[in-house]
C-alpha cells in the first residue's frame, strides 16, 4: 500500500456524493469505494500520492459542507502494509476493473 489513504464521513449520502465528486476533480486520487456506517454515516474513501490525497480531502470537505454535513476528514499518509489484509480497502475495486 503505497498511496496515502483519504477519508470524508457525512451525514447523508448527498453529501458524501458532492464530496466524492470533489476530491475526484480536485486531484489526481481514485475513489476506492464508500462506506454505510448506519445511522445516515457514509464515509468515501480516496487513494493516491499524499499531496494529491490532502488536497482532494480539502476540496471534498468543502463541498460536502456546503450542501449537507461535514463529520470528519482524516488523511493516513503511508498507511502500513498490514492495513490492506485487515481492511481490504479498494481491493474489491481493483478486481473488477
Amino acid at each position: 500500500m503505497g498511496e496515502a489513504l483519504g477519508m470524508i464521513e457525512t451525514k447523508g449520502l448527498v453529501a458524501m456524493i458532492e464530496a466524492a465528486d470533489a476530491m475526484v476533480k480536485a486531484a489526481k486520487v481514485t475513489l476506492v469505494g464508500w462506506e454505510k456506517i448506519g445511522a445516515g454515516y457514509v464515509t468515501a474513501i480516496v487513494r493516491g500520492d499524499v499531496a494529491a490525497v490532502k488536497a482532494a480531502t480539502d476540496a471534498g470537505a468543502a463541498a460536502a459542507r456546503r450542501v449537507g454535513e461535514l463529520v470528519s476528514v482524516h488523511v493516513i499518509p503511508r498507511p502500513h502494509a498490514n492495513l490492506e489484509d485487515a481492511l481490504p480497502i479498494g481491493r474489491a475495486t481493483a478486481s473488477k476493473a
